[in-house]
């Protein structure tokens, strides 16, 4: 592979056609491969995504479907080419079936729905606009494959004051999955943390958002109605549309230290 490009993109030559001529550009493609998630042996979950934190993207994705709480529940974890491999202390997983879905725009994988009767965030953090776009200033900058190739989304969690983690993926989803994977693996507390994503918030997106408890979740795109409505049942200020000096504040702005545009 060429040392210019990234782990996670392939070289490729394509021709750029621009003011009527035509050159031969010698660049990259985002890789996109199959990863199965298996756990004590028994097939969780097979998806589409980049070949770049597979293993948190396995933590992640275990834990969002709560079938994992800790690194506790992990006995070993093991990444081949292909496949992540999990063993749990205890034998019973608790599922029934294994769904495959592609890294589009469609649902993502996941196997329960979101529901707007649970719990509320647990945590009274607040924010201000300016750390927005900061942590938003951040994830452009982390977007490392997206920067080299394009065609990739990109995740950031970040304190107020600081980014502590970034994942790039060719699905939104597990991007979030990964961040996940990184939050459980390390025993990181993020409920004063915001979370910023490239792509559309989902009902499944702000649901892994609420499954960590994080409270400020934000994108440069736009929410879902249902995601705009789980979100104020959770009490997570949902942010949209950040560009560099504005924002939509969609639920609960008194996080953002906001009181209704006013």
């Amino acid at each position: 592979m060429d040392a210019k490009i990234k782990r996670g993109a392939l070289p490729h030559t394509y021709i750029k056609v621009e003011r009527g001529t035509a050159e031969a550009v010698q660049g990259g493609v985002i890789e996109e491969t199959y990863l199965t998630i298996r756990a004590n042996g028994y097939t969780v979950a097979s998806m589409m995504c980049s070949p770049v934190d597979e293993e948190a993207l396995a933590l992640g994705f275990l834990y969002n479907e709560a079938i994992i709480t800790t690194m506790d529940d992990v006995k070993s974890i093991e990444v081949d080419a292909e496949c992540v491999n999990v063993l749990l202390h205890r034998r019973n997983i608790g599922l029934k079936r294994q769904m495959i879905m592609t890294s589009g725009c469609g649902a993502g994988v996941t196997f329960h729905q979101a529901n707007a009767s649970r719990y509320r965030v647990e945590t009274g953090f607040t924010t201000t606009p300016d750390a927005i776009l900061a942590r938003m200033r951040d994830l452009q900058s982390a977007a490392r494959l997206y920067n080299a190739v394009r065609g990739v989304h990109t995740a950031l969690l970040g304190t107020e004051d600081a980014p502590l983690y970034s994942t790039e993926d060719v699905g939104r989803h597990n991007t979030v999955d990964k961040i996940a994977g990184k939050v459980v693996r390390d025993g990181v507390d993020v409920r004063n943390c915001i979370l910023i994503t490239s792509g559309r918030i989902s009902s499944e997106m702000i649901s892994k958002a609420h499954r960590l408890n994080i409270p400020v979740v934000a994108s440069r795109t736009a929410p879902t109605s249902t995601a705009v409505e789980l979100a104020e049942a959770w009490e997570i200020c949902l942010v949209g549309y950040i560009r560099r000096n504005s924002m939509r504040v969609y639920t609960h702005p008194f996080r953002l230290r906001l009181d209704n545009g006013k």
